[in-house]
């Protein structure tokens, strides 16, 4: 048998799979269970492969409800091309190679091209009238088959097959022009006022800049009424963060699902220059516990970027992973990738990792059972990030604080409360129907994950938070990590600027209190990193106009000194619950440098407005694949406490095996 299936051709791994062939759960020793129908996609391989290999195909066909081909192409058995080139020979239905057609040969609009290649049917036009060219997706090649039989269907002539991947090419080809309209100018067109493209950034900033200024300057003269503003602004935005600490998070119960009660789900993931990083994700990505035949994962890359797509080569994915282009057209930005793979996405649900990203293999059955419970308006849910490089440095450390105060405590608390959440820029599980009507991601802001969680709001739609964790790289030097916050202030600024166009609108779409939290989230981080440099230089101009023991005296008595440590302690405060949750209290130590890590975002957040009114639309990548330590490894290894993570789980031991 082994030597038969060496010689079959396309079925490069069919050994392994033979001897994995438990992953199948076929029945070889359960005679009372009753026969499976016969799979008639599977005939053109009847006399290629082992009687036991169908067998099990037929099976795992029988428990997704997909057909028996999408089992074979799934466990990487037979690739799709060989497939679909003996089923079309063994069914009479032409191969259309779709290498070389007229330009003319389509009846429909380049935008039609498109949504073509995501549901799997091409209609073509010929001397002959009009054609079609499927792609066999889920039971398209059964029901290829039954029309196939019928003498009186009428489909002899008018249906050829061809692959996924030749027609997504053909569709690349023939409809670059609607591609990049989609992916860099959808949101712009459909949706102007949500755009930062319609806004006059640098005339904005400007203005942003001239109001940051008098308010620092009114902050450090504290008796001016507008100094007292900026004081109780800081003050709200502390006391929201110390107010989330009573809050629980939302709780939503695990539905034990059978494979064929599964949508299909599509994962995409932008890179760009991260050749070091793929080999780990696309491990990280394998463990998902998820029917490969209902996944497809969607590399998205930049044309330039050859190195990343050579190790995608060289690790020869099969299915479920796909690769696309990003066009060059339009600003070089990860929300104009995603914009261009979103539309070849088949899914009904979507989900957004990024490079460095190591979900939870139960991540994407944690969501759906939040969208089951959340009713139809819950367009988005938002996995809780966390830091696997802990221990790089002092650095790394702080950054695993706020994330733990951040996805753990603050969003969480939002999320219960139904307010706008600031999407963070991985693991949002979005309906793709609803993504799609809101008009996706702005590929004009470099912070498109918070932005978008505004609009969702804006539009009625709700976001939630899951129990389910993904682990990302934080930067280790203040040099990468100025230039990743650097981006995030800057984009923060631009989703504040397109929101507050129009702030009576706003008002009148969220309501007071949700605008208010609007206020809070978004302006308020950005105001509170540019103005507390001045509050910290006022304070220490009166403890040195005072005297230094009757300053400390006096400090609660002061307005910077009250200022200053409410900040500071509602972060610590956060942090603090975030790293009881997270069991990662050893991190505590690293709190007292809050101030410390004040001043930092203060240069971060002055930088991004220099860039807002220089290039506003510029993306200043963040390199991966330099981590030194792993709390995911250590966990594995049994030497770090790793809450909620499946790695950290005893597995059954059939699953072990």
């Amino acid at each position: 048998m082994r030597e038969a299936l060496a010689d079959t051709a396309g079925a490069r791994p069919a050994v392994a799979m033979l001897d994995r062939r438990d992953q199948f759960h076929a029945p070889c020793h359960t005679p009372s269970r009753p026969a499976l129908p016969r799979c008639p996609e599977l005939d053109c391989l009847r006399d290629r492969l082992p009687p036991a290999l169908l067998a099990a195909a037929e099976l795992r066909a029988a428990e997704t409800g997909l057909g028996a081909d999408r089992a074979l192409i799934a466990a990487d058995v037979v690739g799709e091309e060989a497939y679909v080139t003996a089923f079309a020979a063994a069914a009479g239905i032409p191969f259309e190679s779709l290498d070389a057609l007229p330009s003319d040969g389509w009846p429909h609009s380049d935008d039609s091209l498109i949504d073509a290649a995501r549901l799997g049917i091409l209609q073509l036009r010929d001397s002959n009238g009009l054609r079609y060219v499927v792609a066999p997706q889920n039971n398209a090649a059964r029901g290829l088959l039954e029309c196939a039989v019928k003498p009186d269907s009428g489909v002899t002539g008018r249906f050829a097959v061809t692959t996924a991947e030749r027609m997504r090419n053909f569709v690349t080809r023939h409809a670059q022009a609607a591609i990049v309209r989609r992916a860099a100018d959808s949101l712009r067109h459909s949706h102007p006022k949500f755009s930062a493209a319609g806004a006059t950034p640098r005339s904005a900033a400007a203005t942003t800049l001239l109001l940051a200024l008098a308010a620092a300057f009114c902050a450090v003269l504290s008796r001016t009424p507008l100094g007292l503003a900026a004081a109780g602004f800081f003050v709200a935005w502390a006391g929201l963060r110390i107010a989330a600490l009573t809050q629980r998070a939302p709780i939503y119960p695990q539905v034990k699902r059978s494979d064929r009660d599964l949508p299909v789900y599509s994962v995409i993931v932008a890179l760009y220059r991260e050749a070091g990083a793929v080999r780990e994700l696309v491990s990280a990505l394998r463990r998902l516990n998820y029917p490969k035949e209902k996944l497809q994962v969607i590399f998205v890359l930049e044309p330039d970027d050859r190195a990343t797509l050579a190790r995608l080569a060289a690790l020869r994915l099969g299915a479920p992973f796909e690769i696309h282009m990003a066009p060059a057209a339009g600003p070089r930005t990860k929300p104009k990738a995603l914009n261009a793979a979103l539309a070849f996405a088949r899914g009904t649900f979507v989900v957004i990792y990024d490079a460095e990203d190591k979900p939870e293999p139960d991540q994407l059955r944690r969501a759906l059972d939040a969208f089951a419970a959340g009713g139809e308006r819950l367009a988005c849910v938002q996995a809780r990030l966390t830091i696997d490089n802990t221990d790089d440095s002092w650095l790394a450390c702080l950054f695993t604080a706020e994330y733990a105060g951040l996805f753990d405590v603050f969003l969480p608390a939002l999320a219960a409360r139904r307010w706008p959440l600031p999407l963070g820029g991985s693991s949002n599980h979005f309906r793709a129907d609803l993504l799609r009507r809101a008009g996706a991601w702005d590929p004009y802001n470099v912070t498109e994950d918070a932005d978008l969680g505004m609009r969702l709001a804006r539009l009625g739609y709700l976001t939630t938070v899951i129990e389910s964790s993904t682990y990302e790289e934080a930067p280790v030097s203040f040099s990468p990590w100025l230039r990743q916050r650097t981006r995030w202030m800057k984009g923060w600024m631009q989703t504040w600027l397109v929101h507050m166009r129009a702030p009576g609108q706003l008002l009148r779409e969220l309501g007071l209190v949700r605008f208010a939290v609007f206020q809070l989230m978004v302006g308020g981080s950005v105001f509170a990193a540019l103005l507390h440099p001045f509050f910290l230089a006022a304070l220490l101009h009166e403890i040195g106009a005072a005297g230094f023991a009757e300053a400390l005296r006096s400090l609660l008595g002061s307005l910077h000194g009250l200022v200053l440590l409410g900040g500071y302690l509602a972060s610590i405060l956060l942090a603090l619950a975030g790293l009881a949750r997270r069991r990662l209290l050893r991190c505590a130590w690293a709190l007292p440098l809050m101030p410390v890590y004040w001043l930092l975002l203060s240069i971060a957040a002055w930088r991004a407005l220099h860039h807002l009114l220089r290039d506003p639309y510029g993306w200043e990548k963040t390199e991966h694949g330099l981590a030194r330590h792993s709390r995911l490894a250590d966990a594995a290894a049994g030497l770090d406490g790793v809450r909620d993570i499946s790695a950290a789980r005893p597995r059954p031991a059939r699953e072990a095996a």
